[in-house]
């Protein structure tokens, strides 16, 4: 049986000109890739016009509320006691986002109590994974 959980983010927006600017977010997890979480934003606040997902991997989500981590599109850290940055990098540009850190536990909570830590079944998402990636080649 599949299980998703989502919930929604108060999230602020950092913009060059140091302003924070609220964005709708969801916070999604799926136990049918458990080793990923996902952001989704609404169509009405993308460039393109359509709802907009990033998905990264769960446990960089649970080093970041610790200590500074990610490599690539994605970073995470901690930012004062209160809240937690998600940085974002795409080819349009760079997006800094300020989360709750206590809404990001209470959700990573909720994931670890569908599917815990380390006991991913890890061979289906790497199937999927690897379906996606070589999908049409």
């Amino acid at each position: 049986m599949t299980v998703t959980l989502e919930q929604p983010a108060r999230v602020l927006l950092v913009t060059a000109e140091d302003r924070e600017l609220p964005v709708p977010t969801t916070l999604r997890y799926t136990s049918d890739d458990p080793l990923a979480v996902h952001l989704d934003f609404p169509a009405d606040i993308s460039l393109s016009g359509s709802m907009v997902t990033w998905t990264f991997a769960r446990e960089l989500l649970d080093e970041g509320l610790r200590k500074p981590a990610g490599t690539g599109d994605v970073h995470i850290w901690p930012c004062g006691r209160t809240r937690t940055v998600v940085e974002l990098h795409s080819p349009h540009g760079m997006a800094l986002l300020r989360f709750d850190t206590a809404a990001l536990r209470r959700f990573l909570v909720r994931t670890f109590a569908v599917v815990g830590s380390g006991s991913e079944p890890v061979g289906r998402a790497v199937d999927r994974g690897l379906t996606a990636l070589f999908d049409g080649v």
